[in-house]
């Protein structure tokens, strides 16, 4: 039955755009964008069940954890359904610095580790991290039954690494986690995480043990952040390795081990493929960045091909997309970035680096200063800024730009695959198709978007739009020429189109 469909959608599809083609003007016709939706034509991965969005709270949540007001404020405004709708959490279990280093000058990014070492002897602190744990609680609060929360380290505890410090090895290119600590390792990791499970009641449902291991980031003495590299092959499987049983030593054997958290896309398959089969068997998920390379679709195949579902896990940037686009510059950047993502990965979820980047404030933290307000006329990196002095949280069209993906598509949504420019997802339980759309160009752009594919369709969309001079904006609703949306995508802008009374495909 669904093949007859497919094969009947082509004949259908033409005469949806000729119907509609034929009450648009003829200079409109010749520069209309066609994209066809089609329930059936979902992502590969996870059978196109959505699991969400979300962000890193490491740094941003140790800065402004100190101050309830702070905190509150970003759990309402980056996880309540009012703000953005984040549900994911990525939580950073910090190794912690040597006591005597003060080389980590950025005021969010000198991690608490949960342990004090002395003369051998190792200690638990679970009064550490309030911070990062404040801001936690609160936004698990604010997300509902949605939330997500996953473990992930930066570094081991200093007094575990070859250098005797947390921000990596002398060599920068060298595994900096010593020989005969790798279990002490994930027995930390696993303490850490047995805790927050069993004392504090804080569902985790997934770790990895790595943050970008297989590059030449981490320095010892850096002033910017924790960091340890891993070699592939050998290293990484021991880590892993030793993790699961630490896992399960504590009865946490429901917690998925994610790997590896590649800063490049194309390192990220080399890392997994140079895993052995026995480590790959505890593996239940695949995490990516995406700062570099470009073999997105390799990657998604290769997740195919291991039967691993896949996230885009962390990414950020102080790029700009767009000619002169003013404040949307950098919020059209962060759109064809979630759009290319999506679109070419297949993934999951998708996870920004960190939603509060720059703060302001008179007195800084800990002897050091903060960076202050961004630009916003170009590219920064961040959605938001945290004024300290006012207690107060600055908003910006990134922020507003990712809000148009994130308040609309929704976990448990089917993705479906799109093109130009544009993602889809369909809630089939609610009968509703959300489109996102963005236009980075200086002109407008004309769209149809032909829904001859599913079996009904509503007859109006909702359109919410951002642009420099709107932020979520609804505009007047928009009648369908039968199972067509025809549209004006706004010059530099992003719009969302909500489509109800939409059915079909497979539930």
């Amino acid at each position: 039955m669904n093949l007859f469909k497919r094969i009947g959608s082509t004949a259908a599809a033409m005469a949806v755009l000729s119907s509609a083609m034929a009450v648009m003007p003829a200079a409109e016709v010749s520069a209309a964008t066609v994209v066809t939706v089609s329930p059936y034509d979902v992502y590969d991965i996870n059978g196109g069940k959505f699991e969400g969005w979300g962000t890193s709270l490491c740094w941003w949540a140790n800065r402004v954890g100190y101050s309830d007001t702070l905190a509150q404020q970003c759990a309402d405004t980056f996880f309540s359904p009012e703000g953005l709708g984040l549900n994911i959490a990525r939580f950073n279990i910090g190794g912690g610095d040597d006591p005597s280093h003060t080389h980590i000058t950025r005021t969010d990014s000198n991690m608490p580790g949960y342990t004090k070492y002395n003369n051998g002897t190792v200690t638990y602190d679970w009064s550490a991290d309030h911070n990062q744990r404040n801001v936690l609680e609160r936004c698990i609060k604010a997300a509902g039954d949605d939330m997500i929360v996953e473990m992930f380290s930066n570094s081991p505890p200093y007094y575990m690494t070859n250098s005797g410090c947390s921000s990596g090895a002398k060599d920068s290119g060298k595994n900096n986690l010593r020989d005969d600590k790798y279990t002490d390792f994930a027995e930390y990791l696993a303490e850490v995480t047995a805790h927050y499970e069993k004392d504090w009641g804080i569902h985790v449902q997934s770790i990895t043990p790595m943050n970008e291991p297989y590059t030449n980031y981490w320095g010892a003495y850096s002033n910017k952040q924790e960091g340890c590299h891993f070699d592939q092959g050998k290293s990484m499987d021991t880590i892993y390795q030793e993790l699961s049983k630490s896992l399960k030593k504590r009865g946490l054997n429901d917690i998925i081990i994610s790997a590896n958290d590649e800063s490049v896309i194309d390192t990220q398959i080399s890392s997994w493929n140079n895993m052995s089969s026995t480590t790959k068997a505890l593996i239940g998920r695949i995490d990516t960045h995406t700062y570099g390379g470009s073999k997105r679709s390799e990657l998604k195949d290769t997740a195919i091909k291991a039967g691993r579902n896949l996230w885009m896990s962390e990414v950020d940037g102080g790029s700009v997309a767009g000619t002169n686009a003013g404040e949307m510059g950098a919020g059209l950047w962060l759109a064809d970035r979630i759009t290319v993502d999506l679109n070419e990965l297949n993934s999951s979820a998708w996870i920004l680096w960190q939603v509060i980047d720059n703060h302001i404030s008179s007195v800084g933290m800990n002897g050091n200063k903060d960076k202050g307000m961004v630009n916003t006329q170009g590219g920064y990196w961040g959605l938001a800024v945290a004024d300290h002095d006012k207690n107060n949280i600055i908003l910006t069209k990134k922020y507003y730009s990712m809000g148009q993906f994130s308040r609309y598509i929704r976990p448990g949504m089917t993705m479906l695959k799109s093109s130009n420019n544009c993602v889809t997802a369909f809630d089939q339980k609610n009968n509703k198709l959300v489109i996102v759309a963005t236009n980075d160009g200086s002109s407008d752009k004309q769209m149809v978007f032909d829904l001859s594919g599913f079996d009904t369709v509503g007859t109006k969309a909702q359109p919410i739009r951002t642009s420099n001079s709107e932020s979520w904006k609804s505009l007047n609703t928009i009648d369908l020429k039968g199972t067509a949306l025809e549209t004006t995508l706004a010059k530099q802008s992003v719009t969302t189109f909500i489509i109800d009374g939409v059915t079909g495909g497979t539930a």
